[in-house]
């Protein structure tokens, strides 16, 4: 396609973290015990916004109840308590000393690499580790670029989360995709490449197709799909429209469809907010008119999107205007979980009424799924079965593929909000994947993987 150039026609990107913010116009109109959370939150979990999410997506006259201020801003009630009050005191000290060890035990009580992360995610090639790749299921590989590990903003709930924190041990990140090539020329069962961060668009064009570029020569011929996880369709669409290289950009997916891929964005919306102004929809606009394709997931979160009238918007706009629904998720079990984390038959029953509510063609989503260690834990419904009410679960995805879609059950427990609260249903001692069994009383001992 011919694409138009808009170049200029947008303010520059403005991006603000924990002492710029001060300075944005939007500060004055936050009370100051809100400002002192974004102070103290902020020095333990990562807080970036913009200047185009204070001024089109926030609205300033609902805070602190936005559902977008909360995406945005740090809350006292994202941490602990007893941590909260820990690290407002050590700030008020000024121990610099004493508060980056605070700061560091708090991280590492918030379950900075969940489901296996670092433990079995992380693939080897000629007995040494691979940096910046994931491979859980035998199809994908995840790979970080260096230059992506940031975001436009980023949202409290993210866990991604340690990407963004400075921790060396919490980090990773390729610095060229020379490690990515090699580990894919010995693995030819795999057919899609999901480029995550942070946020890869966060790259200027010329970068990202320096890692795009071999993934495009007929030596790769086996990788069939490439994916794109991005929060700039929501957080900065200017990326598509208007910034320098917008067209260039545009241009780049254009290449990528023309060798035979399929490009697909993974747009993380997580309101249907963000698809309101004119630029996020001619932003969608323009990257279906180049053949690639838009997926929206996001996880129910409550605070934000914890109503099915939201979700109803959210895929019904979505397909109006381009965008496939894929994935509702459940909020992982990392960072500020406890503020943000639904009962899972909440979780099911805000999913249900919204998928009853929209046309067949928005029912390509999927949900609520939980990315749990053995995979992708879809809650399926919660029906009575011998007379013991249970919930139906499936896997969507698994590190072991014969596992997927077989429908297996979990005892009903209404205040369960992830997968390893949860037992097996009808006294079964283990569910299909477990090497552990389940003791006659409590919780799952443990969870071996394939």
């Amino acid at each position: 396609m011919e694409i138009p150039s808009h170049a200029g026609s947008q303010a520059k990107y403005k991006p603000y973290n924990r002492s710029s913010i001060k300075r944005a116009p939007q500060w004055e109109r936050i009370p100051d015990e809100l400002r002192e959370a974004v102070d103290v939150v902020s020095h333990v979990l990562p807080f970036r916004t913009n200047q185009y999410v204070l001024d089109e997506l926030i609205d300033w006259d609902r805070i602190p109840d936005d559902p977008i201020f909360r995406l945005n801003f740090p809350h006292e009630s994202m941490l602990d308590p007893n941590d909260y009050a820990t690290l407002r005191d050590v700030l008020r000290s000024g121990d610099k000393r004493r508060l980056a060890k605070e700061v560091h035990a708090a991280r590492t009580r918030m379950n900075p690499h969940p489901a296996g992360q670092l433990t079995h995610n992380v693939p080897q090639l000629d007995g040494e580790v691979v940096p910046g790749i994931q491979h859980k299921y035998k199809e994908t590989v995840l790979f970080f670029p260096s230059a992506g590990q940031t975001c436009h903003a980023y949202c409290t709930f993210c866990f991604r989360w340690p990407q963004f924190v400075g921790e060396e041990d919490l980090h990773f990140a390729a610095k060229d995709a020379e490690g990515l090539c090699a580990y894919l020329r010995h693995h030819p069962e795999v057919t899609d490449v999901l480029i995550t961060g942070g946020d890869p668009l966060i790259m200027r064009t010329a970068n990202l197709e320096r890692y795009l570029e071999p993934l495009l020569t007929p030596e790769f011929a086996h990788v069939r799909n490439i994916r794109i996880g991005t929060k700039a369709v929501g957080y900065w669409p200017q990326r598509f429209v208007s910034d320098v290289d917008a067209d260039d950009l545009l241009r780049l997916f254009e290449r990528v469809v023309g060798t035979g891929k399929h490009l697909a964005l993974m747009g993380h919306y997580n309101h249907p907010a963000e698809l309101r102004p004119a630029v996020a929809r001619e932003a969608l606009r323009r990257i279906n008119g180049t053949g690639a394709v838009v997926r929206m997931q996001s996880p129910v979160l409550r605070h934000i999107n914890d109503d099915p009238a939201a979700w109803h918007e959210l895929w019904t706009e979505g397909v109006r205007l381009g965008a496939v629904p894929y994935y509702m998720f459940v909020e992982r079990d990392t960072g500020a979980r406890a503020y943000f984390e639904l009962p899972l038959t909440e979780a099911y029953d805000i999913f249900r009424t919204a998928y009853a509510s929209v046309s067949g063609l928005a029912r390509t989503v999927r949900g609520p799924s939980m990315s749990a260690f053995p995979g992708k834990v879809m809650v399926d419904g919660t029906p009575t079965i011998r007379g013991e009410k249970v919930f139906a679960l499936q896997l969507l995805q698994a590190r072991r593929g014969e596992l997927v879609r077989q429908p297996f059950y979990a005892a009903f427990d209404p205040e369960a909000t992830w997968f390893d609260q949860l037992v097996p249903a009808f006294g079964e001692r283990r569910f299909p994947w477990d090497t552990a069994t389940v003791p006659a009383q409590g919780r799952r001992l443990d969870l071996v993987g394939a």
